[in-house]
């Protein structure tokens, strides 16, 4: 029976079974399935019930999850929705003010230099996954609003990563502007590159291919390639030092406008993998946070530090978008829209904690911030922002 417990078949069973658990909570509460899906990894995760933990097996599903999902996102933009100068200087002030925070409340809590320095680097970043999903859900991912998210996230990923290396040199005393250059480079040649050859490249021979006899004859050859591609721009942004999803998400925008006759619908395939694999990643987020580490001097500081997270996005994002002549729904939604720090901030607490340069308190305080930031935007969107009238600025 504990063998049959601890099978691929049952565990994949059980985080389906979660899945549907949090749309049926979502459901009750009109929230968002995102927030069904993450309320229930915390139910049934050590938090509460204890009923399941952050398994490596839940941690590589979690992981497709999180690449198929951003693959799909990538077919709802083109290459221009994301290189627009404006979403530089969004992304830019939108690391800079946030790192700036997030030091100055590790500082003002007593935390020493190497501890107040990682936790300003995990409030850079933003996870895009969360936000996307939500707008794709409530139908507004085409919005002006929605492709400066997910552009200027695009860059805060590049950024991001500078400020990790940037951090981990500093404390370890070896900085230097060579270094901070070759990040900055092999981050900025992958997207243009991988870009240039999935728009030209790839996307035209997936046409040529739909063509052949082959595709003809196998339909789901096409679709199949597809996802090979997909899957290999993720480790190749994993090889660049970049987050997988964003190389999954290039990958999407390449294959944006390609046509096919004879094939299967790749974006119609990939959705439904997507629907599997994107509603455990969300449930592997309530799962990986474990409030019983929590102390008082924990929680206030994890207070403190939500508040800051959420305030230095949108002041970061919101206030450049509103320079730029966005209207204030807009720049508010863009801002609300960055806050979520998701897993990237999960994984730049989890590369200090085991280079010993934080302890277990600052750790736990991070990974529960990225999930309440998390939840924040959801809440926020469906209640307040998207339940009247919009205002579209393209």
């Amino acid at each position: 029976m504990e063998s049959a417990a601890l099978s691929i078949e049952f565990q994949m069973s059980l985080l389906l079974f979660l899945a549907l658990a949090g749309y049926l909570l979502a459901s009750r509460i009109n929230q968002s399935a995102t927030i069904g899906a993450i309320l229930v990894g915390l139910l049934v995760g050590p938090s509460m019930l204890g009923l399941i933990t952050y398994t490596d097996f839940v941690r590589s599903l979690a992981h497709l999850g999180a690449i198929i999902l951003l693959f799909v996102i990538g077919f709802e933009f083109n290459v221009r929705d994301i290189l627009k100068a404006s979403y530089g200087v969004i992304g830019i002030l939108g690391v800079i003010i946030p790192w700036i925070g997030g030091y100055a409340t590790a500082v003002l809590f007593g935390f020493d230099f190497a501890s107040a320095v990682f936790v300003g680097t995990a409030l850079t970043a933003t996870s895009i996954a969360i936000t996307a999903n939500v707008l794709k859900e409530i139908g507004m991912l085409q919005t002006g609003a929605a492709k400066a998210i997910i552009g200027t996230a695009v860059i805060d990923d590049i950024l991001s990563l500078v400020a990790l290396s940037i951090t981990t040199d500093l404390v370890a005393g070896d900085v230097s502007a060579v270094s901070i250059g070759l990040v900055l480079a092999k981050a900025l040649g992958f997207i243009v590159i991988g870009g240039a050859v999935g728009l030209f490249g790839v996307s035209r021979f997936i046409e040529r291919m739909d063509r052949s006899k082959l595709a003809r004859k196998y339909p789901e050859f096409v679709f199949i390639f597809a996802m090979m591609i997909a899957f290999l721009y993720a480790m190749l942004a994993d090889l660049m030092g970049l987050s997988g999803i964003v190389g999954a998400f290039i990958a999407g925008v390449a294959f944006e406008g390609v046509g096919l006759r004879n094939s299967k619908d790749v974006r119609e395939g990939a959705e439904y993998l997507q629907i599997i694999f994107a509603s455990i990643f969300f449930v592997s987020l309530g799962i990986l946070a474990d409030f019983q580490a929590l102390t008082p001097d924990i929680i206030i500081f994890l207070v403190a530090l939500t508040l800051v997270a959420i305030a230095t996005k949108v002041i970061g994002c919101g206030l450049p978008a509103r320079a730029m002549g966005m209207c204030r729904e807009d720049s508010l939604i863009i801002g609300f829209g960055m806050a979520p720090r998701g897993e990237v901030a999960m994984i730049v607490a989890l590369i200090g904690l085991d280079s010993g340069l934080i302890g277990q308190g600052v750790f736990v305080a991070i990974v529960l911030m990225s999930l309440l930031t998390t939840i924040v935007t959801p809440i926020v969107y469906r209640n307040w922002f998207f339940r009247g009238a919009y205002c579209a600025v393209e």
